[in-house]
């Protein structure tokens, strides 16, 4: 599955990512920028080791990480969070937790697209890539 996913992926569309953010506690202006960003999403494996790299006008993001591993990052945003990621069927599962709370980010591939739906409390966002 994670071979699936792996390359570099461009934003097409978003549905709902102020929302999102605002759910986690993103200020106005934030929001407002990270709704612009189109971000260049690249996956790759070094053996059991993936790394997602995440890059736009925004912010810069990268992530390394053993599936089924717990693991340190700061978010976008600037939360830090501790984060697992698991295979579910045919989708890279990624729990962040901080403070108590949740946010789950669901990437899965659909019609050659990648799907990456993001949810914290009630509030989804659904972002989808096209391979480039």
């Amino acid at each position: 599955m994670v071979d699936q996913l792996q390359g570099t992926w461009k934003s097409v569309s978003c549905d709902n990512f102020e929302n999102y953010m605002k759910e986690l506690g993103v200020g106005r202006a934030s929001r407002k920028l990270g709704c612009l960003a189109k971000p260049t999403v690249t996956i790759s494996t070094d053996g059991d080791l993936i790394t997602i790299k995440t890059k736009s006008i925004f912010k810069n993001k990268e992530i390394s990480f053993k599936l089924g591993e717990e693991f340190e990052e700061t978010t976008p945003s600037g939360r830090k969070s501790k984060s697992t990621v698991i295979l579910d069927n045919d989708s890279l599962v990624q729990v962040q937790d901080w403070d108590g709370k949740e946010a789950t980010i669901c990437r899965r591939l659909v019609d050659g697209k990648m799907v990456v739906e993001s949810a914290v409390n009630n509030v989804t966002c659904t972002r989808t890539y096209q391979r480039v």
